[in-house]
């Protein structure tokens, strides 16, 4: 687990700042690599940042790695156009993803959102139900989907609509309770943490769908820490009789200490 590298693009935004973070303070990962458009605000020894234009991405610009994460994501106003917002939410998305395949890159795994089907009445729902269904059709070897609701944080650009759903939600949130958790608002780090799991820990099939509340429930499993023996504990002899730990005669080499204490347990 403690050689993994990844891939982060749309390292800049929400969620994907908090993954870079998170990934490069990961003991499971050793090398992490953003292709951004501009510099991070964030450095570690771990990190390498390769400025790219992805308009002319091509397939040098991915080294290989386990793990490819894909985080990136507009709005209609930033982006100006419908054209531009599809161009960032769908083409570069598969684009990358196309790449990464041929490189040989294993997993793939993307933000969409709640509600995503390319048949809904609503164009974002509509536009990243497209990005999952061509996602899916492409075959990647391994593909997971991750379905947030409203995400919450502290972004670095101002959005009017998108605050005013924040505190709604947050207010609401206690509220919705059954069928209706999956709208509750949700951390962008606990969705960064939730990619994380999923890289490290998710369904091994070849493509899987995590709702929100499926990703707010998740946590890194708790590992237990293994105590480093010197030899000079394992044969501390005092040691072994107050623990009255059983020994393995094969691995004992003074014998007259083990009849030692196989007596001694005798008279007890």
């Amino acid at each position: 687990m403690g050689m993994r590298s990844a891939i982060v693009v749309g390292a800049t935004g929400l969620v994907g700042s908090k993954l870079v973070q998170l990934l490069c303070e990961s003991k499971e990962y050793i090398s992490v690599t953003v292709l951004t458009r501009r510099q991070l605000n964030y450095t570690h020894k771990k990190l390498v940042e390769r400025m790219v234009n992805f308009d002319e991405l091509v397939e040098s610009d991915l080294e290989f790695a386990d793990d490819v994460f894909c985080c990136l994501g507009t709005t209609i106003k930033k982006a100006g156009t419908r054209e531009q917002f599809e161009k960032v939410d769908i083409e570069y998305p598969l684009h990358i993803a196309a790449m990464a395949k041929k490189r040989g890159i294993q997993h793939f795994i993307v933000i969409s959102a709640m509600g995503a089907n390319e048949k809904s009445m609503a164009y974002y729902n509509r536009v990243k139900g497209k990005l999952e269904k061509e996602l899916i059709d492409m075959d990647l070897p391994q593909l997971s989907i991750v379905r947030p609701s409203l995400l919450v944080g502290n972004r670095q650009e101002f959005r009017l609509g998108e605050k005013v759903g924040e505190v709604a939600l947050r207010t609401l949130n206690p509220l919705l309770i059954g069928p209706l958790k999956k709208a509750r608002s949700i951390e962008a780090s606990q969705v960064a943490l939730a990619m994380k799991v999923i890289a490290l820990h998710g369904q091994k099939q070849k493509v899987s769908i995590y709702s929100s509340d499926e990703l707010m429930a998740m946590h890194m499993p708790a590992t237990e820490a293994k105590e480093d023996m010197s030899r000079e504990s394992i044969f501390n002899w005092d040691k072994r009789k107050n623990d009255e730990v059983p020994l393995d005669e094969e691995v004992v080499f003074d014998r007259d200490k083990l009849k030692e204490l196989e007596v001694k347990k005798e008279q007890k």
